[in-house]
């Protein structure tokens, strides 16, 4: 009952409720990456949700287009910088995110939403991360973010499909916000935000 009926409600009145109360920092934000920046001020990419459905996830834009003599993006490190880094730093990114919530495409508590490059390289097991939508915060998120391996955060987000509940969904939102203020497993060692995930390896 909790996960079909109201943790949905939740999520989309909690939802609107912020979109109204934050309406004004979410312009300040807009305002602030267009005049640094420039435009598209939002993000928008493709990632699989509840069971591997397929739409738009939305995201302040933190990067900015450098490009090498060549013409290609330079790294990711060297193009979040500035304002991005700060947006980045606070997951101020993750605020437009709130609309899929609203759509009810994404929940508060959730594995996150990743690439769809990456659906044919799970484990089985790692492929029930999709068995729930996917959250902008979750227990991987609050256990290491990006500062823990691939296989550790899909362990992370297997444990919470098996273990969904409001308690542990109230635990998780909770200690969200401490992991924002201390800025703790924002990046992996070595990278501006994680590298990306090739499969996993089997054990001999």
């Amino acid at each position: 009952m909790y996960v079909n009926l109201i943790k949905p409600l939740l999520d989309r009145f909690g939802a609107l409720i912020l979109l109204i109360l934050f309406s004004p920092f979410i312009l300040l934000v807009t305002l602030m990456i267009a005049v640094r920046m420039g435009r598209p001020v939002v993000f928008a990419q493709r990632r699989p949700g509840l069971h591997g459905k397929i739409f738009t996830i939305y995201k302040f834009r933190t990067m900015t287009d450098e490009k090498d003599s060549q013409g290609n993006l330079l790294p990711d490190s060297e193009r979040l910088k500035g304002i991005g880094r700060f947006i980045r730093n606070f997951s101020l990114d993750e605020l437009p995110q709130l609309l899929n919530v609203l759509k009810g495409e994404m929940s508060f508590i959730g594995p996150r939403p990743l690439l769809p490059e990456y659906l044919p390289l799970y484990t089985p097991q790692q492929a029930r991360r999709h068995d729930v939508k996917p959250g902008i915060t979750g227990w991987a998120q609050i256990n290491g973010r990006n500062a823990i391996s691939w296989e550790e955060k899909f362990r992370y987000d297997v444990e919470y499909v098996n273990n969904i509940s409001f308690a542990l969904d109230f635990k998780i939102f909770y200690r969200t916000f401490a992991k924002v203020f201390i800025k703790e497993g924002i990046s992996q060692a070595g990278e501006a935000t994680m590298e990306k995930f090739t499969g996993t390896k089997e054990k001999k």
